[in-house]
């Protein structure tokens, strides 16, 4: 895929929004901050977790492109980045992860008590810095969506070593753990720029199909991708068991050995060697079958924002969404 947007680097993917993206980010930063010292201390190590502020840029596009920016737009990214933070902090315990963003997880720093109270106190404080609009539509919203990605995440555990796992559900399951919050940005933009319901509803399916086809990406990139440019532990989706996109098409399309390899994997018997499955899942077709699915998601969002006038802020959007399929990180 290429358009002339995917030229754009990802400094200028913020430009329109570079300005709310600071005080984004000196709004997560005050609401978290506390009196106690220890506290403060594992806040500052996780700003780094806030890495590209993906999210928080997707709302805030969303509502440029929609109409006009208000507080309540700087607030709401505060929100959805802080519920972002959480369930990496969280996810780093899940999957017994060492690295994230070129650092030590807080897990490996402090113990798994420590990671999930702190991930529970951003999510707490999400609720609460919510709460301060006078509006109870995002609270609402944010409610809702917080419960559609632990339903998600409590799917996917689930489904570990279930390698039978089929490509419908698997879907279903980024779809709530990943793709409902980025779906929540693009409509809680448009939404509180005061765009008529049939823009607020194209950029929630244009914020879903983007975190679908991230979630895809992110998901190959832990089989293919480089440990080092990716900032995080890789591999550990196979380790743990869970089957993602291009394991699944290799378990319904491969040779009779990649299926028992794989499927001996999935169930635990670490006899099998991980770092086999990237030359196995390339020669299957494997990596490239879900790279492709990724990029259909691609070009549907891409679509939805046909509803929008031209502007920076909707060809940030554009960017942003071929960015998902170009990343290498």
């Amino acid at each position: 895929m290429s358009t002339p947007q995917a030229e754009m680097t990802l400094t200028d993917l913020y430009a329109p929004v570079i300005r709310e993206l600071e005080r984004v980010r000196a709004c997560f930063d005050e609401e978290i901050r506390t009196s106690l010292p220890f506290v403060n201390e594992l806040c500052e190590q996780i700003k780094r977790y806030r890495g590209k502020m993906l999210r928080p840029t997707l709302l805030l596009l969303a509502g440029r492109a929609a109409g006009e920016l208000v507080d309540a737009h700087v607030t709401l990214a505060a929100v959805v980045e802080m519920v972002h933070v959480a369930t990496l902090v969280h996810d780093d315990v899940l999957d017994e992860a060492d690295v994230r963003r070129q650092g030590s997880t807080v897990n490996a720093m402090s113990g798994n008590e420590t990671a999930v109270l702190l991930g529970d106190y951003l999510i707490s404080h999400a609720f609460h810095l919510c709460s301060s609009l006078d509006s109870q539509f995002a609270s609402r919203e944010v409610g809702a969506t917080t419960n559609r990605v632990c339903l998600g995440e409590l799917g996917q555990i689930h489904h570990r070593g279930d390698a039978g796992l089929g490509e419908a559900e698997y879907l279903e399951i980024i779809t709530e753990k990943t793709a409902a919050l980025t779906g929540t940005c693009g409509a809680l933009g448009a939404r509180f720029a005061g765009a008529c319901p049939e823009v607020v509803e194209a950029l929630r399916c244009f914020g879903t199909e983007l975190g679908v086809a991230f979630q895809i990406m992110d998901d190959v990139l832990d089989l293919v991708g480089s440990a080092e440019r990716m900032g995080k532990t890789l591999g550990r989706d196979l380790d743990l068991g869970k089957p993602t996109l291009p394991v699944i098409h290799t378990l319904n399309n491969g040779d009779a050995q990649a299926r028992a390899r794989l499927q001996a994997l999935i169930r635990g018997d670490r006899s099998v060697n991980p770092a086999d499955m990237r030359e196995l899942l390339e020669r299957s077709g494997g990596i490239e079958y879900a790279t492709g699915v990724a990029e259909g998601y691609v070009r549907t969002a891409l679509s939805r924002l046909d509803l929008l006038p031209s502007s920076p802020a909707k060809s940030s959007l554009s960017t942003m969404a071929e960015f998902v399929i170009r990343r290498d990180y």
